[in-house]
């Protein structure tokens, strides 16, 4: 079963005196020595994993899990691993390098210093390297009539998975692509009609040219030396069907992630490799999907009610606050307790991304609505800030989205009968947020390439436009300046 994974970069570790140590070496066939080779260790037989509540571990029991461990060979080809636990002998080692074949070993740790040397095959045939090559590759060497257009594509395309991965690259109908296209437009892609139309010939010609044409697809980029002094931890925390979609460390130094299709909270413990599960509580009046059920009515499996987003943490007490893109709602989570509290608003519709400001405020995009809102937690009182709309048909839409998802939930397939045009008519799409220092908050607006920010004090909204596609998350620094990331073109961009 594959698992979805937590994972932390650990830069430039140190080499702490263990009971016992791990030595792999890796060269090629011709015995020269490989450094930057991924290296990746899991103890066997792994600890099994508890799924006794629908597929997850039961809530609020601590549960051990294993954790895999990764490192990268230095000049020397070689790479050194600590092994803590004493009762653990059995071991399965992962190498990767292209242009080489992955190798798997298994083997048992004897001795206080174990050496492992192995070699990698490099591998000569050409539609296997290809394969081996990953999926920002294929999608960057998909053509399409002009750039624009693949600028678009890319944008929708790629909100929620990476287009090009080995499943995506299954042969396909023009009619099992148009399946999965309607899909996609059903779980809030808003690729304009006019592309849904075409792309299907164009996958399927682009795809067929390339696995028939291997030397069309670039070569990767090599990595960098650093990497040398990196370590990437890895936690399984749900499974195939869950999204794990944001996770931030807390000020306990506990990882708190929300799992958005199961309506989970893991927190996961990475000195004692522990994690217990927090069940975001349903009301009896909750649909299946909350709000917006028919965009989950073809999912194969889920159990959420209020599609868990994003999280941000209380300097004041340390409580969680989460917004459930599928409810009108704002969840605050009490991570000394386990206790969740719910505070509901009447107007706005998709809470998206969530910060709080210096005075405890909390704030959040409303992403469909087109409107960013403020929780006030000493008065319990929200406060709703209504972002320009571009034409009164915008307007009209973004205030009524609520009522066009009810009769989405009736049957009614809006999202596949309504046009979208290129300028993304009535989704705007306020979407990331953050505070800078002077406490102004910024946000983007992704389908009309703008940023802008609230002035708290006297409710001032400016819009700044962008001249590239796609604002999507933000960042200010503690200068002030605002970084965020241009998401149809893959670059970071600052604004001082």
């Amino acid at each position: 079963m594959r698992h979805i994974t937590i994972i932390f970069f650990i830069f430039f570790y140190f080499q702490q005196i263990q009971s016992k140590e791990l030595q792999v070496t890796v060269r090629n066939t011709e015995g020269d020595l490989l450094d930057l080779a991924m290296v990746s260790i899991s103890p066997q037989p792994p600890l099994p994993l508890d799924q006794t509540d629908n597929g997850y571990p039961q809530p609020q029991i601590i549960h051990k899990v294993d954790r895999v461990v990764t490192r990268f060979t230095n000049k020397n080809g070689s790479v050194f691993f600590p092994i803590d636990d004493d009762k653990r002998t059995r071991y399965m080692i992962k190498i990767r390098k292209y242009p080489y074949r992955d190798l798997y070993l298994e083997f048992t740790i004897t001795s206080r210093k174990t050496l492992v040397n192995v070699k990698l095959d490099e591998e000569k045939d050409a539609f296997k390297l290809s394969e081996m090559k990953k999926a920002n590759l294929w999608l960057g060497a998909i053509k399409m009539e002009n750039a624009e257009e693949k600028k678009v594509f890319q944008m929708q395309c790629g909100f929620c998975h990476q287009f090009g991965t080995e499943f995506i690259r299954q042969d396909r109908s023009i009619e099992e692509w148009r399946t999965v296209i309607s899909r996609m437009i059903g779980y809030g892609s808003r690729l304009p009609t006019d592309l849904q139309r075409k792309m299907p010939e164009i996958l399927i010609a682009e795809f067929n040219k390339l696995k028939k044409t291997p030397s069309l697809l670039e070569e990767p980029l090599p990595w960098h030396n650093y990497l040398i002094n990196a370590e990437i931890v890895e936690w399984p925390t749900g499974d195939s069907m869950s999204q794990v979609h944001d996770a931030i460390v807390g000020q306990d130094g506990l990882i708190y992630a929300a799992d958005n299709i199961q309506d989970r909270v893991y927190v996961v413990n990475t000195i004692t490799n522990e994690i217990i599960v927090h069940k975001i509580p349903h009301r009896k009046e909750d649909n299946a999907g909350g709000l917006i059920a028919a965009r989950l009515k073809e999912f194969p499996k889920h159990d959420s009610t209020s599609n868990a987003h994003s999280l941000a943490q209380s300097k004041k007490d340390g409580h969680i606050f989460i917004t459930p893109s599928a409810q009108q709602r704002l969840i605050e989570f009490i991570p000394n307790t386990g206790e969740f509290k719910i505070h509901d608003f009447e107007q706005g519709f998709y809470p998206h991304t969530i910060r709080i400001d210096a005075s405890d405020n909390v704030w959040f995009t409303l992403a469909l609505s087109n409107q960013v809102a403020k929780f006030d937690r000493q008065q319990q009182k929200f406060t709703f800030f209504d972002l320009p709309a571009r034409s009164f048909r915008e307007k009209i839409i973004t205030k009524y989205i609520k009522y066009l998802f009810v009769l989405m939930d009736w049957g009614i397939p809006l999202s596949k009968w309504l046009e979208i045009d290129r300028t993304y008519t009535g989704t705007p799409l306020a979407y990331g947020i953050d505070i800078s220092p002077d406490q102004n908050v910024w946000f983007t607006r992704l389908h009309t390439n703008e940023i802008g920010f609230i002035n708290p004090k006297d409710s001032t909204i400016t819009m700044i436009k962008t001249p590239l596609m796609g604002p999507r998350r933000l960042r200010s620094d503690n200068r002030g300046h605002c970084i965020f990331f241009q998401f149809a073109l893959m670059m970071v961009c600052q604004i001082v």
